[in-house]
């Protein structure tokens, strides 16, 4: 954070800790007592570091896992662009997750390790990025690497060794019960231009994890064969591993596809292995919102945000064609799931949500008055709104990668009895977590078949455990006739805007097997109600575009209560999950403006109302 003093800086970061527990009734470590979750933690599960081919190419040359732990810990450090920046609010766990595929390949080309010389390739890569030649770096990255014996790159000599350095220092900055890291890595599955990376989690210390050396889409571009991996590894080593999706808004209409990677039907064995090792999806990040689209949910006064609507993929030359939509957006895909396991009793996509960033630059920064950017070239500046991501040569085309359209987004909450790796790990498994598009906003979120109005005053969460479940579980046939019940709770950042409202998304697949949903405003603040047609008036807009500031004199801190679905049928399955919408607040764009004393840029989107999704939770009939 820019122009912070440190005794500001300390005065703030104790203020925002004391404020966060006592807003969100939490004590420091959980109640002896308590059987249950009774703490959010907040991380990110998506970032790359100097190691990443892609972050080192574009900028960031200095700042390694030790540097992203150091920061996300809430340490300064000095970015690349030479600014000093740190969090106000220190995050709880990080997963670094570098890209797979040549992971360390440019600081082991610059350092002359020993396992990589002597071969035509490397002096390639040392004479192009000595020269600053982007072209034939970009030659060089796509065509992969030369195979003399073992495989250059991606050999157990070199990627052995850095493999296990990198898990090191995983190890080194895990602190259990203060700071968790994970060992994890990205697979960058690229179908053409269709993204279908997953982030790959290790629940494990590094012994564990470096017993096996990453499975990457080198090896691969098939999903399957990494969850063949997935189980191989906890076969071999009884340790613990997932995969998490990410950025589906970009895959070409691959992510959620109701096909197999080779254009099978899914069956129930392939469904199995989807869910089992792909409990949670990235729901929203840097390049976008994956929630769901205007074309899908065209009754969603809400669901134009963040999108990147002119390519469906990661390349500018594949346009969107209506019937992909649903396999790129994650509403859809939870409906796709229920139509999927009526024809062969297992729902692949019975997965919950995280967010996370995707920055490249080794600085977890989600909150907008904050962002670094995708790229450290994109770290604050006057003007980086109006410039592209990647430079033209790279992208293709103008405009498929222009700064103003990137999110400050995201951050992965997770309700766990302590800040270690297992229990977050546990947490993931179970489906107990949520995305927010930055704000630390405390959500909760209960089924079950007797809950009262009485119940939702107070802390919800006793009376939601003992008699209901989670987000993230499941709920079974119905005691008697009548409809599940629902218990919620949202609670605003404590240093962030007020709430405008709670909804919940309710998803079905009717007699027809045609996807069905229907968006519920359950809670409004300021005491709105819904009109005669059910619309709810606007909360409102506060934001001063000249200042780059809003107020909180709308919108309310709070937000708790009661719901019964009015529209149940006891043999249809279904999901819910519950969005929560601020006020609207300053975008990142506008905040640079007034930084920098720059006119805004006329397409950068300058008030935004960032949202909490959270897990779903399904109704099945026995």
């Amino acid at each position: 954070m820019v122009g912070r003093t440190p005794a500001l800086f300390l005065f703030q970061l104790a203020m925002a800790f004391a404020m966060s527990l006592a807003a969100a009734g939490l004590t420091a470590a959980p109640e002896a007592g308590d059987t249950f979750p009774t703490r959010v933690l907040w991380g990110d599960t998506h970032l790359h570091t100097r190691l990443s081919i892609d972050a080192n190419m574009f900028g960031n040359s200095r700042l390694g896992p030790a540097e992203a732990y150091r920061f996300a810990r809430g340490e300064a450090v000095t970015a690349n662009s030479g600014q000093r920046a740190s969090l106000a609010r220190p995050l709880d766990f990080l997963a670094v997750t570098d890209h797979g595929e040549f992971l360390g390949l440019i600081p082991g080309v610059q350092d002359n390790a020993p396992e990589l010389q002597g071969f035509e390739l490397t002096r390639q890569w040392k004479t192009a990025l000595a020269d600053g030649d982007m072209a034939t770096l970009m030659q060089l990255w796509s065509k992969g690497p030369e195979r003399v014996g073992d495989t250059v790159f991606a050999g157990p000599q070199f990627m052995g060794r850095i493999w296990r350095d990198y898990a090191a220092v995983a190890d080194r900055y895990n602190v259990p019960g203060q700071f968790t890291t994970f060992i994890a890595y990205e697979w960058t599955g690229m179908a053409g231009m269709d993204n279908l990376h997953r982030n790959v989690l290790f629940a494990d210390d590094a012994k564990t994890v470096t017993a096996m050396l990453p499975f990457t889409s080198r090896d691969s571009q098939d999903p399957g064969e990494l969850w063949r991996y997935l189980e191989a590894y906890e076969t071999s080593t009884g340790g613990r591993a997932a995969a998490i999706p990410h950025n589906s808004n970009l895959s070409g209409g691959r992510m959620f596809l109701d096909r197999t990677a080779s254009g099978e039907p899914i069956d129930r064995d392939y469904a199995q292995r989807r869910a089992r090792w792909e409990p949670i999806v990235e729901i929203t990040q840097i390049k976008g919102d994956s929630e769901t689209h205007p074309l899908l949910s065209p009754g969603d006064k809400f669901a134009d945000f963040g999108r990147w609507d002119t390519n469906l993929a990661m390349n500018d030359t594949v346009r969107p064609s209506m019937s992909q939509y649903p396999f790129n957006y994650v509403r859809s895909a939870l409906g796709i799931g229920l139509q999927i396991e009526r024809e062969v009793g297992t729902n692949p996509f019975r997965f919950g949500v995280v967010g996370s960033t995707d920055s490249h630059t080794a600085l977890s920064t989600a909150d907008d008055d904050n962002f670094w950017g995708k790229f450290s070239k994109d770290e604050p500046h006057s003007g980086r709104a109006v410039e592209p991501v990647l430079p033209l040569s790279v992208s293709g085309a103008e405009g498929i990668y222009p700064n103003h359209r990137l999110l400050a987004s995201g951050m992965a909450a997770v309700w766990a009895r302590a800040n270690t790796r297992e229990a977050i790990f546990d947490a993931l498994l179970r489906r107990e977590v949520y995305a927010t598009t930055g704000p630390r906003i405390t959500v909760r979120f209960f089924a079950g078949w007797g809950f009262v109005a009485q119940d939702a005053k107070g802390d919800i969460a006793a009376v939601g455990y003992d008699k209901g479940v989670p987000m993230g579980g499941n709920l079974d046939s119905a005691p008697n006739a009548g409809a599940p019940r629902f218990l919620l709770s949202a609670l605003r950042d404590p240093e962030g805007a007020n709430l405008d409202r709670v909804q919940v998304i309710k998803g079905w697949v009717d007699a027809a097997g045609q996807r069905r949903e229907r968006v519920f405003d359950v809670l409004l603040s300021g005491g709105r109600k819904p009109a005669a047609d059910g619309e709810v008036p606007a909360v409102g807009n506060t934001v001063d575009i000249a200042k780059a500031t809003y107020s909180n004199s709308i919108g309310t801190a709070e937000l708790q209560g009661w719901w019964q679905d009015p529209d149940f049928d006891a043999a249809v399955p279904a999901y819910y999950y519950l969005r929560v919408l601020e006020i609207p607040t300053p975008g990142w764009a506008l905040y640079d403006a007034a930084r920098f004393g720059s006119a805004p840029s006329p397409s950068a989107q300058l008030s935004v109302q960032q949202r909490a999704y959270t897990s779903a939770i399904w109704y099945t009939p026995d």
